[in-house]
């Protein structure tokens, strides 16, 4: 087993390798200096291996700890009163969470498929090698950043609390992949890609974990229950994995060669079925067409066919809301102990939708089906890429992804206006509140376009081939989460984004007239 761990890590590092030569000979400095025989060099990619593997760890070691981060400065930024309990409520239930959302064993990838379909490695072997890699590899990384936060930050001295989420994190992971194989072997596919049960499971869960907004903790002495019956599933689910022997035949069904080869997994494929049109979508309206000329009539078109597209998962997005909201005003109209904590949240935490209003926004995947289902094939054509055109189409565009994006905003300024009415809250604190969430709407909605027209990432598998794209939405994530941690007033915060919005709309205008007929390209 160990040589067969030992050979997967080589072929998935001189992948990597590889890969990175071949992108560094892409580049115009290196390309006169890395010659075809580069691949050749043994030593210098014994080198390059050894910092590659450095490099894996540490990125998921950092991924691991910002993820602790994450919940530690909401949990100590929005719950300090509470703090212990709710950090631990927060990543109890999420480590629930992600036994649906984050099972590995059967993702597919071009270096699994190159080990298991090409190079024909032992299917038993390698499924183990890769169990026991990912057991070793969570134990030290949850370890490290648990013991971490709880003691050197939290100073928190019960070592069995700590002790407890480790071993709870690996036993639920091991549970997970178990259901989700033996889900496999009965339906045939993976159960993420059937959404009458993923999402109410994912909704439910994520909602659990908001709880200690009102003051509703799960007791440690459950959380420890709930620990020794995942201890009787965990060893279940490793007896189980350990017995699996058609892990290669599994492989097989769900890595295609096209699967493999042209997309990262298959959650790739999934991105694209929810930009794909359904033939009920084909057939226009003609009414709504009828005085249409030029790249309006074009976009009308295209936003026309794509409607249950753009609006599919705003929808979702205002369906959950609503549930949330019509649950916060039961809460406060029923009983008077939750008025100042709303009233608090909404006045002196209202940075926190900063944070939110970027993780509800669906221009992300607004730009996936322009691309998907127009661009890509469009940009083949030079007129598409000049200025008037470009500008023209950005214009066309930036209106309706703002009206999609403001169907869930629009819902939480109406949900905030109810709760802060109740709350007996100023009249000026309401519309400044109302005015914050519709403009932070526009103000994602302007970038996401912005950032799609002058970095264009895509290429025709919708994969992500620019650094500087996933860079850039790195950074505003991070500013994002920065941002809540600070307290400003509803006035002053409103004034922020009316300033940033109109500087982002007037500045992406000259930006897309002036650089996207060079950046907005096929990949």
């Amino acid at each position: 087993m160990i040589n067969t761990l030992s050979k997967s890590l080589q072929i998935e590092v001189t992948y990597t390798i590889n890969s990175f030569i071949y992108f560094l000979r892409k580049i115009r400095i290196f390309r006169n200096m890395f010659k075809d025989n580069i691949y050749a060099e043994t030593n210098l990619k014994k080198l390059v291996g050894f910092g590659v593997i450095i490099f894996s760890f540490l990125r998921s070691l950092f991924l691991k700890f910002m993820y602790f981060f994450i919940i530690f400065i909401i949990c100590y930024k929005y719950f300090f009163n509470n703090f212990i309990s709710s950090f631990f409520h927060i990543y109890f239930v999420l480590t629930i969470l992600g036994m649906f959302i984050n099972n590995q064993l059967l993702s597919t990838n071009k270096q699994r498929y190159f080990a298991i379909c090409l190079f024909n490695v032992d299917g038993i072997k390698y499924f183990r090698s890769l169990l026991f890699l990912k057991i070793i590899t969570l134990t030290i990384f949850n370890s490290i950043c648990i013991f971490f936060f709880t003691y050197y930050l939290m100073s928190t001295p019960n070592f069995s609390y700590s002790l407890m989420l480790v071993i709870f994190s690996l036993l639920v992971r091991l549970t997970g992949e178990a259901l989700n194989i033996m889900f496999y072997r009965k339906y045939k596919y993976i159960w993420y890609t059937n959404t009458k049960i993923y999402f109410p499971i994912v909704l439910t869960l994520f909602g659990i974990s908001l709880l200690p907004i009102i003051k509703i903790y799960i007791p440690i002495k459950v959380m420890f229950i709930i620990t020794y019956l995942f201890i009787v599933f965990g060893l279940l689910s490793f007896i189980y994995l350990l017995r699996i022997e058609d892990y290669k035949l599994m492989y097989k069904k769900l890595s295609l060669v096209t699967n493999a080869m042209n997309s990262k997994n298959e959650k790739d494929y999934l991105s694209q079925a929810m930009v794909e049109v359904k033939d009920k979508d084909k057939v226009i309206n003609k009414n709504l067409i009828k005085n249409k000329k030029g790249y309006d009539f074009f976009n009308t078109i295209f936003f026309e066919r794509h409607r249950e597209i753009l609006l599919r998962s705003s929808r979702k997005w205002a369906g959950i809301l609503l549930v949330v909201y019509g649950v916060l005003i039961y809460l406060v109209l029923t009983s008077n102990k939750y008025d100042n904590s709303i009233f608090n949240l909404l006045n002196n935490h209202l940075s926190m939708f900063v944070l939110i209003m970027l993780f509800i926004n669906r221009g992300a995947i607004i730009t996936q089906a322009m691309f998907y289902n127009c661009d890509h094939a469009m940009l083949r054509y030079n007129f598409y890429r000049e200025e008037d055109t470009i500008l023209s189409l950005f214009k066309k565009r930036l209106v309706t992804v703002v009206r999609v994006n403001l169907i869930p905003s629009i819902i939480i300024g109406i949900g905030n206006i109810i709760l802060l009415s109740i709350t007996k809250s100023s009249l000026l604190l309401i519309i400044s509140n109302f005015i914050y969430i519709q403009l932070l709407s526009v103000f994602y909605s302007t970038y996401y376009l912005v950032i799609y027209y002058l970095l264009q990432p895509f290429d025709k598998n919708m994969e992500v081939k620019k650094v500087s794209y996933s860079f850039v939405n790195m950074m505003v994530f991070m500013i994002a989460i920065i941002f809540t941690g600070y307290t400003i007033k509803p006035i002053i915060l409103s004034i922020l984004v009316i300033v940033s919005s109109l500087i982002l709309i007037i500045s992406s205008l000259i930006l897309v007239k002036r650089y996207a007929p060079k950046t907005f390209k096929l990949n």
